[in-house]
């Protein structure tokens, strides 16, 4: 409501309980009330009535060619190719497909949904097909970072694809095309590593000397990449505040392939490597999932070792509530896929600069993993 608008104000009205009996019988006081009574809704009707005239006149979309009909989705008859991660079998890409996919279904575009494998070469190919098909719009990863996309970016912009990002995040790219619409949904990377580190840090009382094991995934032949700034930071946290950091950087089969036999035996080798460890980071929701296997095959019972990681999923709860994993870094797939659906939406219909929002901020841990477990169950956490 503006401010220089003051709504229509109800008018007091009082009845007499006192009923006197005039000379000729009548009963005039009553009278009076009824009156007064009429008197008041017919002007609560008019002030109503000039009230909301008042703010139909106000009203910045009447008449305007850009609001949507009533009864049609907002962003019907946009094309959009949307990245969902992994596999359809990776629980944390399922997430990430399940926002986009609500999303779809809420604002009416038409959506194209496509799988990496979290695979960088697989990710670039699949770009360049999309911006040949000539959408409306493009919700990639950024993955392969800021060399190998930023030339595909630069291509689909002059051809007037609205581009996006989610999960990883290229600063550069971003901030070159924000005014055109490209935002970013997701945890930031070095904030979230930190905040898992300085948690694991406060939660189990770790002091200075005490040893830690950082298994890091996301290396691409032996090499970092925009995904490993996460593990880095959670590395770099431990060593600001006195901890012996024992880091092992791995590809980005480790995490994809979590369960396999080959993941297994490689990460059970790296825990029984440093036997005095007091604290276990697994960097990946796959591996974090995974973390009951490791440790019962590394002979560890639960709540002998402090295991963190990163991404909720329904075999992640179970190993928090069974006391092999004791804090988890959620970053929220579900908005990673809801949002960017949204802000291309927006970008399409009305222009709207990109958004960055960060959603990698929350903590979970015994003391609160019961609000979400049903979520997550439901693939929405």
């Amino acid at each position: 409501m503006p401010e220089d608008i003051i709504p229509a104000q109800p008018v007091p009205v009082v009845v007499s309980t006192q009923t006197t009996v005039s000379r000729n019988g009548s009963k005039k006081p009553l009278l009076i009330a009824i009156a007064i009574l009429i008197v008041s809704i017919c002007l609560l009707c008019i002030g109503g009535y000039l009230f909301i005239l008042t703010q139909s006149n106000l009203n910045p979309n009447k008449n305007n060619s850009a609001a949507v009909p009533v009864g049609t989705k907002i962003c019907s008859g946009v094309k959009i190719v949307f990245f969902s991660g992994g596999s359809e079998s990776d629980a944390f890409a399922r997430t990430v497909y399940n926002g986009a996919r609500a999303a779809e279904l809420a604002l009416g575009p038409s959506v194209n949904y496509l799988w990496s494998d979290w695979n960088s070469d697989t990710i670039i190919t699949q770009f360049k097909t999309a911006i040949s098909q000539s959408p409306d719009a493009i919700a990639v990863m950024g993955h392969p970072g800021a060399d190998a996309l930023s030339p595909l970016v630069d291509e689909a912009e002059k051809k007037g694809i609205i581009v996006t990002m989610q999960n990883v995040d290229i600063s550069t790219i971003r901030e070159k095309y924000v005014s055109n619409g490209f935002g970013y949904v997701g945890q930031e990377l070095i904030s979230s590593g930190k905040t898992l580190a300085e948690g694991t840090i406060r939660k189990h009382n770790l002091k200075a000397g005490d040893e830690v094991l950082v298994i890091a995934g996301g290396f691409v032949n032996g090499q970092p990449t925009t995904r490993t700034d996460r593990p880095y930071a959670v590395r770099d946290a431990f060593k600001t505040a006195g901890l012996k950091v024992d880091f092992e950087p791995q590809g980005v089969d480790i995490n994809i392939n979590a369960e396999s036999d080959a993941s297994i035996a490689e990460t059970v080798a790296l825990i029984k490597k440093y036997p005095n460890i007091k604290a276990l980071v697994l960097d990946g929701g796959s591996m974090t999932a995974a973390a009951p296997i490791y440790l019962n095959q590394a002979g560890i019972k639960p709540g002998e070792l402090i295991v963190a990681g990163f991404d909720l999923s329904t075999e992640t709860v179970k190993g928090i509530k069974n006391g092999y994993v004791s804090l988890v870094s959620d970053q929220q797939p579900y908005l990673q896929g809801f949002l960017p659906i949204l802000q291309t939406c927006l970008t399409k219909k009305y222009g709207f600069s990109g958004l960055y929002v960060d959603t990698g901020i929350g903590l979970i841990d015994s003391s609160n993993v019961d609000q979400v477990a049903s979520l997550a169950k439901q693939g929405i956490r």
